[in-house]
């Protein structure tokens, strides 16, 4: 579907005056990155921003949001005192569908038991102008790369995998609810100028090999934190042997490598499919535009120049990977995995196989999945496991339907799921094993952490591409490579599999299905907005209180977290999830996974109140009952993961003060700051070490908190002693204006 043509065609319009005022500005060659931050800059730049160092503002074209981070987003808009939101915006009904026995009987009650928040967020949609794709239509970033995401572009989303839409040439950030409010709003939203990695695409990928072996290997060349604070631009020939939706899995999973967003430059495959999917008009303007949607010539002939890293990969010599587990950067070469698997005692059954989701539902995956199933049906073969298929949207559902792919992967023994993210964001009953029972898992989802799928911490799951996921299923364990290994049938004659093969896109055309767009009223000033005061789903926020104007004194530690701490550990999905309208009632999740440092307990720390070891949301709460305030200590990359803003508000919503860290992930950042609280960094990382269960600390210098400025902390040990340690920060002055009204929404709702 074709939206807001006449907003693309007048950026289209301003993008040659634009793009010349960047070249003024910086008097050399461009990246793409560049070129599409320089055209969305909020006001004119009198001299270049430093890559990661400045902090500029930029004016993105739209924002999208789930319908988990939605909720908190649109009742922060709500209280902004706004009538209508400034850009277009969309909510996407994806993330609240829990997948059990199949699409029809899990959206019927995902329906049923939502329907409060459907109906809310419907309503707040149509009030404030906001279009709304209803549950069933499709994962958020299928359902904008269909119908919203053009080349140049720049959109933010308040989830982690927003970055899909760089498929089709779109600067796409994932960003936390407070942002989103903030363009919502009208007002320029922040980012520090990010620094550029260039990837270099040669070659051409061949048999088993799909764009997914792209970013997992990438993942485990960078980690999970060599992407922070940098886009990552692919070009080169490479590039051009690509789909756009080949394009847009990789870009969507660059976020496991906590990279801003990543994209690629406009080609031939991109027109395809904008002329595929309706949009033919707006393929014609990137056409007319072709070389602002590119590098420069120049920067293709000398990337070190421009690029502050460059990644080469041969994309004929690219094997498939399978990474794993719990964490994205753990990346094997499938003709390693088996050796991985043994040497490292993973678990050898494949208890599951799941394909879809957000980062690998297109098309094209579908018809190479069922490529390799439609021969297991000739041969005679069943998967061994369970398989579930997530179709990425209603059109993709419609479309592989009717091409009788979803039948060939039926056939197998598959399993279709709803339109939605289920079993990917931990929306998924599973009735096979118990809980802290040992088990693999094998999709070809983004994330695996551990719990991130099923809240069980011993499954190990594993993520490759939709094709070796299916193949897998067929052998039923994880020491199988198709491309040397045979099956055996049921009448015992071994079966070696071909490489999987298949259309980018339907010879047919695209079948819609049922697109379930609700379009916003023109005028929802007469829209009232009713949220039960006794809902336990839904909750009217209220404003954080500014700060005291003095330093923080006697905070105890909460909790000193040790090793990696993503989104997941602080604010679980799963059956959370249900609770994201409601900041009290979720926040009793806080740190629920997180790894006490002082003792061998998760989730649980000291409480100085009552001297017992219990929940971390209990001790806190005890201990805003009795004023006292406190603070988190964390280890490397804090907050990595998903951009839930939930992780930043819990912790002020329960009296927290500072969340001090070694490092930060760039979202959780951001979303501390936004919500008020500190977000600091120990100068010297091993003064992590010096912290004790029974502290008392104080954070000192508050009253002349200023950019570039450390600040102090002081440190009471129960023995006595004392010792200080600094402590770096980011925050510039917009920000510190913001810790010190006790939010950004503050700051929004007194302007008016």
């Amino acid at each position: 579907m074709l939206f807001d043509l006449e907003i693309i065609q007048k950026f289209y319009q301003e993008l040659p005056k634009r793009l010349e005022k960047a070249r003024q500005l910086l008097g050399r060659p461009l990246t793409l990155t560049e070129k599409i931050l320089y055209t969305h800059l909020s006001s004119p730049s009198q001299q270049p921003p430093l890559r990661g160092k400045s902090y500029v503002d930029f004016n993105p074209d739209r924002v999208a949001m789930q319908d988990a981070t939605a909720q908190m987003a649109l009742l922060q808009f709500a209280s902004s005192g706004k009538k209508r939101t400034a850009v277009p915006t969309t909510v996407h009904c994806d993330h609240l569908i829990l997948a059990e026995t199949g699409a029809v009987s899990d959206l019927k009650r995902s329906k049923e038991e939502s329907k409060e928040v459907y109906d809310f967020l419907q309503s707040v949609s149509n009030k404030f102008g906001v279009g709304f794709w209803n549950p069933g239509a499709g994962i958020i970033h299928q359902v904008v790369l269909e119908n919203y995401a053009f080349p140049g572009g720049m959109m933010i989303g308040t989830d982690s995998h927003t970055p899909n839409a760089g498929g089709l040439g779109m600067v796409a950030i994932g960003v936390g609810g407070a942002d989103a409010v903030d363009v919502m709003a009208g007002m320029p939203w922040e980012l520090k100028f990010p620094k550029i990695i260039g990837v270099h695409l040669t070659g051409k990928m061949s048999g088993w090999t799909s764009a997914k072996d792209v970013i997992l290997v990438l993942a485990g060349i960078l980690t999970v934190k060599g992407g922070t604070g940098a886009i990552i631009e692919y070009f080169g020939e490479g590039t051009k042997t690509i789909s756009c939706t080949g394009k847009g899995t990789i870009c969507n999973m660059g976020a496991e490598i906590g990279a801003t967003t990543s994209l690629f430059p406009y080609d031939s495959r991109m027109a395809d499919y904008l002329n595929a999917t309706g949009r033919g008009q707006v393929s014609a303007l990137a056409d007319q535009n072709r070389n602002a949607l590119k590098p420069d010539d120049e920067v293709l002939k000398d990337p070190s120049k421009y690029y502050d890293q460059i990644i080469e990969i041969n994309l004929t010599e690219l094997e498939p990977h399978i990474n794993g587990p719990y964490s994205p950067d753990k990346a094997w070469k499938l003709s390693e995995f088996a050796k991985a698997v043994k040497d490292n005692g993973y678990p050898e059954k494949l208890s599951v196989a799941l394909i879809g989701s957000c980062t690998n539902s297109s098309y094209e995956d579908m018809e190479r999945a069922a490529s390799v199933a439609n021969q297991a049906v000739k041969a005679g073969l069943k998967a061994k496991c369970p398989l579930t298929i997530t179709p990425g949207s209603e059109q993709i559902r419609a479309t592989i339907q009717r091409d009788g792919l979803l039948d060939t992967l039926s056939s197998i023994g598959g399993m279709v799921l709803a339109n939605a993210c289920g079993p990917c964001i931990g929306q998924w009953v599973r009735h096979d094993v118990t809980f802290g029972e040992k088990n693999s898992i094998l999709t070809s989802y983004n994330r695996n952490f551990a719990g991130r799928n099923d809240a069980n911490p011993g499954t190990h799951s594993f993520v490759a591409s939709p094709e070796i996921v299916v193949a897998f299923s067929l052998a039923g364990h994880l020491a199988f490579n198709p491309i040397t290994d045979t099956l055996v049938n049921e009448k015992g004659e071994k079966v070696k599999l071909e490489s999987p093969s298949g259309d980018e896109l339907p010879r047919k055309g695209f079948d819609q299905g049922e697109s379930g767009y609700v379009a916003p009223a023109a005028d929802g000033s007469s829209v009232n907005l009713i949220v039960d005061p006794k809902s336990a789903r839904l909750q009217i926020l209220a404003p954080f209180a500014p700060w005291a104007k003095k330093d923080l004194e006697k905070l105890r530690v909460l909790a000193k977290i040790s090793g990696k701490c993503t989104t997941d550990h602080i604010s679980p999905a799963g059956k959370w999830l249900r609770f994201r309208g409601h900041l009290d009632n979720i926040s009793d999740n806080m740190l629920i996974g997180g790894v006490n440092a002082f003792r061998e307990e998760i989730g649980k720390g000291k409480n100085i109140v009552t001297g017992a070891i219990e929940p971390y949301s209990k001790v806190a709460r005890d201990y805003q009952k009795a004023g006292i305030g406190w603070v988190v200590v964390g280890d490397e990359n804090y907050g990595e993961g998903s951009s839930r803003e939930h992780a930043a508000m819990e912790p002020r919503h329960l009296g927290g003060k500072a969340i001090i860290v070694k490092s930060f992930a760039r979202i959780h950042e951001t979303n501390l700051k936004k919500q008020g609280m500190l977000g600091l960094t120990f100068v010297n990382a091993k003064d992590y070490d010096k912290i004790r269960e029974d502290d008392l600390l104080a954070i000192r210098g508050l009253e002349t908190f200023a950019p570039g400025l450390p600040l102090t902390l002081t440190i009471d040990h129960a023995d006595g002693s004392s010792e200080e340690v600094k402590l770096n920060h980011s925050y510039n002055q917009a920000q510190i204006e913001w810790f010190k009204a006790g939010s950004a929404l503050n700051l929004i709702a007194a302007k008016g």
